[in-house]
């Protein structure tokens, strides 16, 4: 939604503080997610701000939603949102590829075992059948 903001930075035309943190519209964005704005910024600020910001070696903050920057109030940090939405998109790949697996794995169990007691039940019939033969 805002890759092309972040893309049209030019440093000193006026039209916001900094390139990497670009300032978001809650409202917009709830709009488009079908929640309320409060439930965007109280993810933005008090959950993803918690788990993705973080402090440099030499003592600055680097923050993943920020309240204020420069003049733009409500801001994200876009190239560490894009990495973060990169490795969650990555994370899901990799459970879809598991569980996959694992229903093949439950598929051609069940198939297995239908087999193996079907011709189990077939078998012992025939010694059944063969044994009564026997006795007569």
């Amino acid at each position: 939604m805002y890759h092309s903001d972040f893309a049209s930075f030019e440093r000193g035309d006026g039209s916001r503080a900094s390139k990497i943190y670009i300032p978001i519209d809650c409202e917009k964005i709830a709009g488009k997610l079908k929640v309320d704005p409060d439930i965007v910024f109280g993810r933005m600020y008090y959950h993803l701000e918690k788990q993705y910001g973080y402090k440099q070696d030499d003592g600055g903050n680097v923050h993943f939603f920020a309240l204020k920057v420069g003049n733009d109030s409500k801001c994200v940090n876009f190239p560490l949102m894009t990495s973060v939405l990169a490795g969650l998109r990555q994370e899901r790949k990799k459970f879809w590829i598991g569980t996959a697996i694992a229903v093949l794995a439950l598929i051609v169990s069940t198939v297995s075992l239908t087999v193996s007691v079907t011709q189990s039940a077939g078998s012992n019939k025939s010694m059944h059948l063969t044994a009564e033969a026997a006795a007569d």
